[in-house]
Parts: structure tokens; C-alpha cells; sequence
């Protein structure tokens, strides 16, 4: 059976706590700003106006991930990639994000909701140079929602649990992985590149 409308969701589901919408906040305070400043991940969602989602993950050392110059606004950077710029493309048509940033070892997390622009301000990739070297832009996210998000799904998935952990052998590795899905790739090609690219292209 199919969930179509609001109100069929609802039957679904128990009312949220009272708390659920009065921790909603509209700026960054203390306590986000704290949690962003750990942080060193953070997965961002966007959306094409034509509707088609996208999640992305993000990764710096924790300080250097994003820059707060206020509580209404969050300077994230973007480094090297792929360079596909998927994310930048669904915001170029719908500028908004969804942010969920991790500290290694909480099982909370922070989720973050604004409207984002693409910007090549020297002044605003400045405060977010690694190594000397500036970030290719800056997503300058003007926060509409912040707030903690409970420990359930962490704790449900053991996600710091050193017992869990997958041995990386169970798994090919990413070259094979591409070599088995793209004609004529080699695997060795496609590893050897990868762990270059990791040394010398990281920011």
C-alpha cells in the first residue's frame, strides 16, 4: 500500500514530540557552531528543478571544513573532485541544500537547511585555504534551519563501533569496481591514478 498524501502519513505515524519543532532554529548558535567547528564530514543534498535529488559527501580536517562569519551564514569550500560539479549544477537551478554534518564518535548529528549561492570571492575562499591553496569556490549558505538530530540511526547502525567495522578486502577495490562498469578500463590504471590524485590533489 502506497503513502500518497500528508494525511495518510500521518495515520502512519505518532504526532512528533513538542521538542521536535521548538529545537528548530533559524540561525547557527553556540552549539551548532561548536559541532560544525569538530566536524570533518558533512553530506550536502541538492535538487534539480526537475526534482532529481542528489547526496554528496564532503570532508576536511575539522576547523577547515566550513567558516561561520555569522550565525545566519555558513561559508562551506569546495576542493578538487571529480569535477562532474553535480551539486553546483542542481544549485545553479535550485539554490538550496541540505547539510548533515558528523563528528567521529557522537552519535548525533547536525542538519543544516538554507539557500545556497556559488561564489569565487577571493575574500570569502580566503578564510578557508588549506596549505596555501584557496578552494575552487565557496558555497555561501544562508541558514534557515539548524538543529541536533537525535543518536537513533548511529547507534542503530554502530557506526563508531570498532567491532563492526568491514574489513576492506570484502569489498573490490575502486578501480575494479569502474573496470567492471566502463569497456576497456583498466583496474591497476584506475587505483594507481586515484592514490596520486589522494597524495598530490587533496586541496
Amino acid at each position: 500500500m502506497t503513502v500518497n498524501t500528508i494525511e495518510e502519513l500521518r495515520t502512519t505515524y505518532r504526532p512528533p514530540a513538542p521538542r521536535a519543532e521548538l529545537k528548530v532554529l533559524d540561525h547557527l548558535d553556540i552549539h551548532c557552531r561548536k559541532f560544525i567547528a569538530l566536524s570533518p564530514f558533512y553530506v550536502i543534498s541538492s535538487a534539480r528543478a526537475n526534482g532529481r535529488a542528489d547526496a554528496s559527501p564532503r570532508g576536511d580536517p575539522p576547523g577547515s571544513l566550513a567558516h561561520i562569519p555569522d550565525n545566519k551564514t555558513l561559508l562551506l569550500p569546495d576542493r578538487p573532485g571529480n569535477r562532474q560539479v553535480d551539486t553546483l549544477m542542481n544549485l545553479v537551478e535550485r539554490p538550496y541544500v541540505g547539510l548533515l554534518f558528523f563528528v567521529p564518535g557522537f552519535t548525533e548529528t547536525l542538519r543544516v537547511n538554507g539557500r545556497a549561492e556559488i561564489s569565487i570571492d577571493p575574500e570569502l575562499r580566503a578564510p578557508l585555504a588549506i596549505k596555501g591553496k584557496l578552494p575552487i569556490s565557496v558555497l555561501k549558505v544562508t541558514v534557515e534551519e539548524a538543529f541536533l538530530h537525535c543518536a537513533k540511526a548511529l547507534i542503530r547502525a554502530r557506526l563508531w563501533d570498532s567491532e563492526a567495522r568491514m574489513e576492506r578486502s570484502c569489498y573490490p577495490t575502486y578501480g575494479q569496481v569502474l573496470a567492471d562498469q566502463i569497456a576497456g578500463s583498466n583496474a591497476r590504471e584506475i587505483d594507481a591514478g586515484e592514490a596520486d590524485s589522494a597524495r598530490n590533489e587533496l586541496f
